[in-house]
């Protein structure tokens, strides 16, 4: 009898087995045929926001630091450089988020000159790498700038571009005019 049962409920176990196969082969082939969004290989960024706010370094001291933030998309997704694993590394080139700083006087914006104590020296973005399918890398980016001397008189702002791991360069984007001295988020 209960070999009489058993052969009874395979078929019917067998028959959801194999509609369950068949509709996941069915799932399978419509999200195979959905298209695939597609970015230029070349980065973007967006312009986000400043934020100037007080903070405190290693020794207790209080200084002026600004965050800039960004948007960016890359569509093949190879944004970022691994960190160097030997001595041959060091001189590979590790910069790949560029700043080019503006000092802001009487309304005028001119070029920092090299030795201003507010030029950043550029970026490493990390290593950033999407897998699957779909390869394109989105999301904001943070970068904190510290300003150890600064005066009431002190108006900057930067413009910025990053370059991705193939050597494609993105657009540049630009701050507004930022006071070192007024706490704030600039946008």
């Amino acid at each position: 009898m209960w070999f009489l049962l058993k052969t009874i409920y395979l078929p019917v176990s067998m028959k959801n087995k194999t509609f369950t196969s068949a509709l996941i082969i069915i799932l399978l082939a419509v999200s195979s045929c959905i298209k695939l969004e597609t970015l230029p290989e070349e980065p973007r960024i967006e312009f986000t926001s400043f934020t100037v706010f007080d903070t405190t370094d290693i020794l207790g001291n209080t200084l002026q630091a600004g965050k800039l933030r960004f948007y960016f998309e890359d569509g093949d997704g190879d944004i970022g450089l691994r960190p160097p694993s030997g001595p041959e590394d060091e001189l590979a080139d590790t910069i790949n988020l560029f700043l080019t700083l503006y000092r802001i006087e009487n309304g005028e914006s001119s070029l920092a000159p090299g030795d201003d104590p507010y030029k950043p020296t550029g970026f490493r973005i990390p290593y950033m790498e999407r897998l699957g399918r779909n390869t394109i890398l989105q999301g904001h980016i943070n970068v904190t700038l510290y300003y150890f001397f600064h005066t009431s008189e002190d108006s900057i702002s930067y413009e910025f571009s990053i370059r991705d791991r193939a050597g494609n360069i993105s657009n540049t984007e630009s701050t507004p005019v930022i006071p070192v001295d007024v706490k704030g988020v600039y946008e």
